[in-house]
């Protein structure tokens, strides 16, 4: 599939195109370019420049670039991150697809996922890729929308004031989503009104007449709602709460799963997903809000997301046979917060079998965040956990806050308790690893599968 010509990205960038050429996709990582990739050559902590011949060699199409050799499929720009911009804003312009813009606190990535999979049931849809959700991954997800795209989906992300604005001017959603708001990144904002704020940038790109998507459970939301006010948007929000348009009237959870019987405008809509937590509810009454701004039809929304499946380091499961114990392995290393910390441990809890725990610090949490690693352990407590170990300076706190029985091991290092970890495993035990993604737990999960004699 061809995505761009050397001419359109000339066009689009206003750049000067050295030969004649097609791209596929769009990558600024030799180590994933794919073969008919545009290597997009930012300067960073290093120079993408450098590895333009690296590009080249693994099979990409072409390159956006300041400077090349002759010999070099290339266009030419003065600016290449400016460049990428305008590629993108190039495509939004020219694409047919409807634009979602998702942000939150938390479960952005798996909402804007969900997103997709329902979306995929009635047209092409396009998502971010992992969690390009900043100013470099946001061009990115606009430049490679394809022409064909009925959907695409974009996860965007912030940890300053002022981020949103611009992230949103480029996407100017058609509708656009905050999941909610709660207290990350406290370390860069005052409070979580800041927060609300700094979330709340989404709404002056939202095209005229579009609509914004706000949690009805969410303290913040009345706060947000004010300021959304004052644009012309239409605002439907999601909840438990009769004024909800979209209601969650009951629910019922077991560990592969659950369902969900929702209100939808007037409508009853039941839910079956195949992915565990009472979190994942909300997160399927955001998709169906999303379904009812864009006038689909609600059942068969409704029976997309029974496809949702859990990301890597988001909740995937992994059976393994670990010294001849079989357990399940519960990989939520990607990233936590205090929120997904609880939503994680009370997914954990609805599975039969003993648990235990691996988790690392939590970062970007402020003032306040020693308390609110102190502040994990009755949570631990309420969904069974028997043992707990914790790496980390701030993970010290929980460690105390824990009565003595569950208490496991400390260590600055998580893969220094992964021999703790294995000499206390018992047939059926269910292990949960958790942690923000620089904690290092993502590295016990990867040792864990390593050692692992046969997956199940």
């Amino acid at each position: 599939m061809i995505l761009w010509t050397s001419a359109e990205i000339a066009e689009a960038t206003s750049g000067r195109a050295t030969h004649d050429f097609t791209v596929s996709g769009v990558s600024i990582d030799t180590r994933s370019l794919q073969a008919g990739d545009l290597f997009v050559a930012l300067k960073d902590v290093r120079d993408g420049h450098e590895f333009i011949p690296a590009a080249m060699a693994a099979g990409g199409g072409g390159v956006l670039c300041e400077s090349a050799a002759d010999d070099v499929k290339a266009v030419i720009v003065p600016d290449v991150a400016k460049a990428l911009e305008a590629l993108g804003i190039y495509a939004r312009n020219s694409r047919k697809a409807l634009r979602i813009g998702v942000t939150g606190s938390v479960g952005k990535t798996s909402v804007k996922d969900a997103l997709a999979v329902m979306l995929s049931a009635f047209g092409a849809s396009h998502k971010s890729i992992k969690s390009f959700n900043n100013h470099i991954g946001v061009p990115i997800t606009l430049a490679t929308v394809p022409e064909a795209a009925d959907f695409a989906v974009f996860e965007m992300g912030m940890n300053h004031t002022g981020e949103m604005a611009g992230l949103t001017e480029l996407v100017q959603p058609q509708i656009a989503l905050i999941n909610n708001v709660v207290g990350a990144h406290l370390a860069n904002f005052k409070n979580i009104e800041a927060i609300a704020d700094a979330k709340a940038e989404i709404i002056t790109g939202i095209t005229e007449g579009g609509t914004l998507i706000l949690n009805g459970d969410n303290d913040q939301t009345i706060r947000i709602r004010a300021q959304a006010e004052k644009h012309d948007v239409k605002i439907l929000t999601f909840g438990h709460s009769d004024k909800d348009d979209v209601c969650i009237v009951s629910t019922n959870s077991h560990a592969a799963g659950g369902n969900v019987r929702l209100r939808v405008g007037k409508q009853q809509i039941d839910v079956t997903l195949m992915i565990p937590g009472e979190h994942w509810f909300m997160n399927a009454a955001a998709c169906m809000a999303v379904a009812l701004a864009a006038e689909l039809p609600l059942r068969k929304a409704a029976m997309a997301l029974r496809k949702i499946v859990p990301a890597p380091g988001r909740g995937d499961t992994h059976a393994l046979e670990i010294d001849g114990k079989h357990v399940t392995l519960i990989d939520e290393s990607y990233n936590a917060n205090p929120t997904s910390m609880r939503a994680a441990f009370s997914a954990a809890a609805l599975r039969p079998g003993r648990k235990l725990a691996l988790l690392g610090d939590m970062f970007e949490l402020g003032a306040d965040e020693l308390d609110l690693h102190r502040g994990l352990a009755e949570p631990l407590i309420e969904a069974g956990f028997e043992r707990v170990f914790v790496a980390g300076e701030c993970m010290r706190m929980l460690m105390g806050a824990m009565p003595q029985p569950m208490r496991g091991g400390w260590s600055s290092k998580p893969q220094s308790l992964l021999t703790k970890l294995k000499g206390e495993l018992l047939d059926g035990d269910i292990v949960l690893i958790k942690g923000s993604n620089a904690s290092g737990v993502g590295g016990v999960v990867a040792q864990l599968k390593g050692m692992a004699s046969n997956a199940l």
